[in-house]
């Protein structure tokens, strides 16, 4: 399985972050190797000092699909999660400097914390979806999926166009604005709508 991510995709995050906002939307990969195991607390890395959360909505591909147009891009998911894409934003700040890929600092050990699945189904409107991240039971990120410059379905068709997806790939949709550097002892939770989708302890 492949993780897609999805950058710029809120107007406010390309503001604060001072980017240029994009015409199509940015795609990177994360190997699967930056998957936080389950129930295990994420480490800051070494080689930074300045990792940030970044919460997003995922959707879990179920099957096949390539060139897949944005009106049939609803039949390849049935679950929407809650997720974190790790950054290590010093290093990533030294990376595009030189013009570098960004991988290094997006898809180190751990830098995917994929929470719990729900079924799409328990959702009136994909697209008008509610979450949040709070740090120390503080609330530091918030958005809704309307808020996206490209919604859920659009990114699978365009990132179709690219990549043939396949069953199990996972697609991180976004971020909003609030990211923030993350501490040793600091506690994440994220919610979609109500729910508690994840929690983890810093170390």
């Amino acid at each position: 399985m492949k993780i897609i991510c999805i950058g710029r995709n809120y107007v406010d995050h390309i503001e604060e972050l001072a980017n240029e906002r994009p015409k199509d939307p940015v795609v990177f990969i994360k190997p699967d190797s930056a998957i936080l195991p389950k129930e295990q607390d994420f480490y800051i890395p070494e080689f930074s000092n300045d990792v940030h959360h970044e919460v997003e909505v995922l959707v879990k591909i179920t099957k096949v699909g390539k060139h897949i147009d944005k009106k049939f891009a609803h039949k390849y998911y049935d679950e929407v999660g809650l997720g974190i894409d790790f950054t290590a934003r010093d290093l990533q700040k030294t990376l595009k400097e030189k013009g570098l890929p960004w991988e290094k600092a997006k898809g180190f050990d751990g830098a995917a914390l994929i929470g719990k699945w729900l079924p799409k189904t328990n959702f009136a409107n994909i697209d008008d979806l509610n979450f949040s991240l709070y740090k120390n039971e503080k609330l530091v990120q918030q958005g809704n999926t309307s808020l996206m410059l490209w919604k859920i379905d659009e990114l699978i068709a365009y990132v179709s166009t690219f990549f043939m997806l396949k069953k199990g790939d996972v697609i991180f949709t976004g971020t909003p604005a609030g990211v923030a550097k993350v501490s040793a002892n600091d506690y994440l939770s994220g919610k979609l709508e109500e729910e508690e989708m994840f929690g983890v302890k810093i170390k």
